[in-house]
């Protein structure tokens, strides 16, 4: 026969499954709500929602007693806090303490129980009485309110925490490394220690990050190119990091894929917007907080990549160069993890990601083609023909071997200046019809 406890743990479960559907609309409300409200606040990044797993609720019933404390499945759904788990994310420690006085802000109207609401959606409750931010069991601060969603005869609890980048990766490792570890207790002393100290650490992180941030949103024009470049390198290598480490763990070995991280850095700032000084320091971090939610991921790289939808060229080169990395995209392995990195970064569709990088390795072509024309008195429209030709040559030459060293920075830079040097001494139009062929038959035989 089995324990009550284990019947009541089943019947909870089985209430829980019931109510999935109400659950569900809730955390989606809840989302909508709070990303609604703080998303013109330069402090906050993002929100995220989960509802409690089956898993987490077993393991928390047999850990507090809860059946002793309850006794019955609805009376513990009624009580218990943290259903539904709502984090808003922010940059930096110190705007923790600015998210939460927005919080503030905007619930005013005072409930019973210490509970506020606001006027934008009376259904959601706050539990503003609390000191903030609270001290927890292993002894650190966080930002912790008690929720209460109340429409009709629907009620549900929710917790509602925020926490910077380096507070969502502390809580990381809090909940997996001791939290689930069942020996911690065993040497407490020295985990407190070795936690306290990795503590410390993610501090001094989230006041460098800072540094970073202000530093970038603060630079002049005299030296913002090199500070950029830095910036850049520094990601570069933050990418290059996290998944030479995954690559290594799952198939035994390691690539070289240093330049391909570089060319990978350098789309994702130009997808990220002008380059003025505070898309800069937004995209550093936008890519920063994606990186810091990849690392603590697991991933494959022995799976094809499948798209949602056909792919659309723009031009003959998208398509020329499109087509034939498609041919080969699930055969060259770092074809293959080149892609899943921008993938798994951008987190969106994958065809409008492949489409987009078409688009950026056009315009590092076009660009510096149209420097070269610029200077030349050659007529717009005869000017955007010889580009065409130009870039047609330029796919034919990627299409001899299709190999991913063709699109790294050196290489892409060897070719343009190859490609300055034979317009050098193009003059006009009817100069250049003259010298078509052979301009094209260089390039096209150009060797790096």
């Amino acid at each position: 026969m089995k324990l009550e406890l284990f019947d009541f743990i089943d019947r909870t479960l089985d209430l829980i499954d019931e109510k999935s559907d109400t659950l569900d609309r809730v955390s989606k409300e809840l989302g909508k709500f709070f990303t609604d409200s703080f998303s013109i606040k330069d402090h906050f990044l993002n929100v995220n929602y989960r509802i409690k797993s089956a898993d987490s609720l077993k393991e928390k019933i047999l850990r507090d007693n809860f059946y002793l404390k309850y006794k019955t499945p609805d009376n513990l759904l009624h009580n218990l806090s943290d259903l539904i788990g709502i984090r808003i994310e922010c940059r930096f420690i110190e705007d923790e303490v600015k998210l939460y006085r927005d919080i503030i802000g905007i619930f005013k109207t005072k409930e019973e129980d210490g509970y506020y609401s606001n006027p934008l959606n009376s259904s959601i409750r706050l539990k503003l009485s609390d000191h903030q931010p609270q001290i927890q069991k292993n002894g650190f601060e966080i930002y912790k309110i008690d929720g209460k969603y109340k429409k009709g005869d629907i009620e549900v609890n929710f917790e509602l925490q925020i926490k910077s980048l380096v507070n969502v990766f502390w809580g990381e490792i809090d909940h997996r490394v001791l939290y689930k570890n069942f020996n911690y207790m065993l040497t407490e002393d020295f985990f407190r220690d070795i936690m306290g100290s990795i503590k410390d650490s993610l501090a001094m992180i989230d006041r460098q990050l800072m540094v970073v941030f202000n530093h970038l949103n603060g630079m002049d024009a005299s030296d913002a190119t090199n500070k950029k470049m830095q910036i850049k390198a520094l990601l570069s290598k933050i990418i290059h990091d996290i998944y030479v480490i995954k690559v290594r763990k799952e198939i035994g070995f390691v690539v070289d894929f240093k330049k391909s991280t570089d060319v990978i850095v350098n789309y994702l700032f130009m997808k990220g917007g002008a380059e003025e000084s505070v898309n800069y320091s937004n995209n550093f971090l936008r890519i920063l907080n994606r990186l810091n939610e990849i690392g603590n991921k697991e991933m494959t790289f022995n799976k094809y990549i499948d798209f949602e939808r056909e792919i659309f060229y723009n031009d003959r080169f998208t398509r020329k160069m499109g087509s034939n990395i498609l041919e080969i995209i699930n055969k060259d392995f770092r074809w293959n993890l080149f892609f899943k990195i921008i993938f798994e970064i951008e987190n969106g569709m994958k065809a409008d990601d492949f489409e987009g990088f078409l688009i950026y390795i056009r315009y590092i072509f076009h660009k510096s083609i149209m420097e070269v024309l610029n200077e030349k008195d050659i007529e717009q429209d005869h000017k955007e023909e010889i580009v065409h030709c130009t870039l047609d040559a330029i796919a034919n030459n990627f299409c001899k071997e299709i190999s991913v060293d063709f699109i790294n920075e050196t290489q892409i830079h060897k070719l343009n200046v190859r490609v300055k040097e034979l317009f050098k001494e193009i003059y006009s139009y009817e100069n250049y019809l003259d010298n078509k062929m052979d301009i094209r038959d260089k390039i096209m035989e150009y060797e790096f």
